[in-house]
C-alpha cells in the first residue's frame, strides 16, 4: 500500500506484484557512486529479492518508510543498533542539547568523563573504558592490547560467530580475503564455541603464542553450563587475555551485557550497536592494568590503543548516556525479551499451522531472534529465504531477522504474525512443488561473505 511518505495506518504493499520504482532508481544511483550500493554489506540490495530492496526515507519508532511511500514494520533495526526505536525522544533530546554546545574540541569535553562514569556504573565488571565510533575499532584495539600485554602474535577467535571486525586479522579468515596477506591471516586461529577440550588443545598446540581468546559470549544458543567460566580458567592457565565481543549481547542480554547476566568477567570487552541507538559510538572496556597500557600512567611501552578524531563526539556520548539511563529506568531489556517471546511463539504457531514448522525455524535469545529457511531436505536455502522475504515485504514487514526493538507494540507483533502465516502458505506450496522458483521473482538473495560478487 503506497502512503506517499505519510503515516497512514495501512501497512505494506497491496500484493506480491508490487514494485518499488523509486527505490529501484535510488539503488542504481547508489551503485553508481558507492561500491556495493551501501556502506554496510549486510544492507546491500543483494540481501533482498530482486528489485524489492527498499531505500529508506525515514523512520519513527518501530516503523520505516521507503522512498516509494510504503510503510514497514522493521526488525533488526540498523543491524541491531536501534534497540529503542527510531528517533527515540529521550535520545534525540540529549543529542540536540549537545549539538548546540559544539561536538568536537582540541581537548577532552566534560561529557567524556560523564559518559565514562555512566558506562562503568552500568557495566561494573569493567574498570576503565575508551570510546570509539564503530565496533571494529574496539575489537581491533582489544586484539592489539592483548598482543602488547602478552608479547604473543596469534589471535584465537571463535569460528562459530559470523563477524568480529573489518580489519585484516578477521576478514582474512573469511571468503572475502582479497587484498589481505597470507602472513597476516596465518596469525589468526579458530576454536569452536562450547568445546573447552578443543580450545585447550588449540592453546596447547600454540603454547605461549596465543595472545587472546575473543568470542561473542552467547549467540543463537545459550552457553553450555560452565562454558564461560571454563574459558576464564583456560585463559588464566595459559596466560592469554579473554575478550568478550558484546556488540550484540551488550544491553540485549542485560544492561551489563552477557558478562553481567552469566557472572563471568572477561579481561576486556567491546560494546557498540545498542549503545548509541543509531548514533555512532562503541566502547572498549576492561581491567585497569591492561587498559592503562594505552594511557600515560605506566612505565612500559606505549600502546596505540584508540586515538580517533571523532571518537568522543559529544552528541554521540550524550546519546549513549541517554540510552543507558532509559534501559535501566524503563526495564528495556526485559521488554525486548517479552516482545521477542511473543513474536517467536506467534511465528512458530503460524509456521506449524501451515505445515512448515520444520522449515521456517526461529532461533536465538528472545531479544535477538533470527530465522532459518530450510528446503525440502531441511538444508539451509537462500531460495526459500528469498521467497519468505518477498512475502514479508509484500505484507509490510521488513525483516532480515526477527530482532525486536522496544518500540514495537502488540499490534505490530500481531500484524507480523499474520503476514508470516500468509508467507508460510506460499512456502508450503513451494515445498509441495519441490521448487520455490515460481515464487522468487528473480535471482535469490546471496550470503554476505562470498568470494565472487
Amino acid at each position: 500500500m503506497h502512503t506517499e511518505d505519510t503515516e497512514d495506518p495501512e501497512v505494506g504493499a497491496e500484493s506480491d506484484e508490487f514494485r518499488l520504482p523509486r527505490s529501484r532508481a535510488a539503488n542504481e544511483r547508489l551503485h553508481s557512486l558507492i561500491p556495493g550500493g551501501a556502506h554496510t554489506y549486510a544492507k546491500g540490495d543483494d540481501q533482498y529479492p530482486e528489485n524489492l530492496a527498499p531505500v529508506i526515507s525515514h523512520g519513527r519508532g518501530a516503523h520505516v518508510w521507503d522512498v516509494d511511500g510504503n510503510r514497514y514494520i522493521e526488525y533488526g533495526s540498523g543491524l541491531r543498533s536501534v534497540s529503542l526505536g527510531h528517533a527515540h525522544p529521550r535520545v534525540i533530546e540529549a543529542v540536540r542539547r549537545e549539538l548546540d554546545r559544539g561536538s568536537n574540541f582540541v581537548r577532552p569535553s566534560i561529557v567524556e568523563v560523564e559518559a565514562a562514569e555512566r558506562f562503568l556504573a552500568t557495566v561494573p565488571t569493567a574498570e576503565m573504558v575508551k570510546f570509539a565510533k564503530n565496533g571494529s575499532d574496539a575489537t581491533t584495539a582489544a586484539v592489539r592490547l592483548a598482543r602488547a600485554a602478552t608479547g604473543r602474535p596469534r589471535v584465537a577467535l571463535c569460528g562459530d560467530h559470523p563477524f568480529f571486525s573489518v580489519d585484516d586479522w578477521f576478514i582474512g579468515t573469511t571468503p572475502m580475503s582479497a587484498g589481505i596477506p597470507a602472513a597476516t591471516t596465518e596469525l589468526t586461529v579458530a576454536f569452536p564455541y562450547g568445546d573447552l577440550a578443543a580450545t585447550e588443545e588449540l592453546l596447547t598446540r600454540y603454547q605461549d603464542e596465543i595472545a587472546c581468546l575473543i568470542l561473542e559470549p552467547a549467540g543463537h544458543t545459550e552457553p553450555p553450563p560452565g562454558y564461560l567460566a571454563g574459558l576464564r580458567e583456560l585463559a588464566d592457565r595459559h596466560g592469554c587475555v579473554l575478550v568478550f565481543d558484546e556488540m550484540i549481547t551488550g544491553f540485549r542480554w542485560s544492561e551489563a551485557g552477557a558478562q553481567g547476566l552469566y557472572g563471568v568477567t572477561p579481561d576486556l570487552s567491546t560494546f557498540g550497536k545498542a549503545l548509541g541507538n543509531g548514533f555512532a559510538v562503541s566502547a572498549l572496556a576492561g581491567r585497569r592494568d591492561l587498559m592503562e597500557r594505552g594511557g600515560l600512567r605506566h612505565s612500559g611501552d606505549r600502546v596505540f590503543l584508540l586515538s580517533t578524531t571523532h571518537g568522543a563526539e559529544t552528541h554521540a556520548l550524550a546519546a549513549a548516556m541517554a540510552v543507558q539511563a532509559t534501559y535501566v529506568e524503563e526495564g528495556v531489556t526485559a521488554r525486548l525479551h517479552d516482545l521477542g517471546e511473543r513474536l517467536a511463539a506467534g511465528v512458530r504457531e503460524a509456521a506449524a499451522a501451515m505445515g512448515v514448522g520444520d522449515h521456517l525455524v526461529v532461533k536465538g535469545r528472545a531479544s535477538n531472534l533470527v530465522f532459518a529457511t530450510l528446503d525440502e531436505d531441511l538444508r539451509p536455502s537462500q531460495r526459500y529465504r528469498t521467497l519468505f522475504l518477498r512475502r514479508l515485504l509484500a505484507g509490510g514487514v521488513l525483516a532480515p531477522s526477527f530482532v525486536v526493538s522496544s518500540a514495537l507494540d502488540d499490534i505490530d507483533i500481531d500484524h507480523t504474525v499474520d503476514v508470516v502465516a500468509q508467507a508460510c502458505a506460499v512456502y508450503r506450496k513451494a515445498l509441495d512443488a519441490a521448487d520455490p522458483g515460481p515464487w522468487l521473482g528473480g535471482r535469490p538473495v546471496k550470503p554476505v561473505f562470498r568470494r565472487l560478487a
